[in-house]
């Protein structure tokens, strides 16, 4: 079992920045991939970026350039650093992991995030 918790959300101005973190607990040698989803009202959940235990990353083409993805294994954490954020980017953020030790995906609890001046 794995668990996910996220950090960082809150309420920022167009043009700023934010860090979210996603800190992994439990049986984390299982994962093999960490993404960051998000979801606005009335939307679908979309994936904004993943990063594989080889490094391998990924960007939702709205967000590259603007948002880097990132891991510090020793803290069993993923970052996600958001800058030059719009008010497209307001949403409810979410961490979610696969992991060889579940058919399943793991999500986290979700952090809000609100661009808005």
């Amino acid at each position: 079992q794995v668990q996910l918790v996220e950090s960082g959300g809150g309420l920022v101005q167009p043009g700023g920045s934010l860090r979210l973190a996603c800190v992994a607990t439990g049986n984390t040698f299982s994962i093999y991939s960490t993404s960051w989803y998000r979801q606005a009202p009335g939307k679908q959940r979309e994936l904004v970026a993943s990063i594989t235990s080889g490094v391998n990353i990924t960007y939702l083409d709205s967000v590259k350039g603007r948002f880097t993805i990132s891991r510090d294994n020793a803290k069993n954490t993923v970052y996600l650093d958001m800058n030059s954020l719009e008010p497209e980017d307001t949403a409810v953020y979410y961490c979610n992991a696969a992991s060889f030790d579940s058919p399943d995906d793991y999500w986290g609890q979700g952090t809000q995030v609100t661009v808005s001046s």
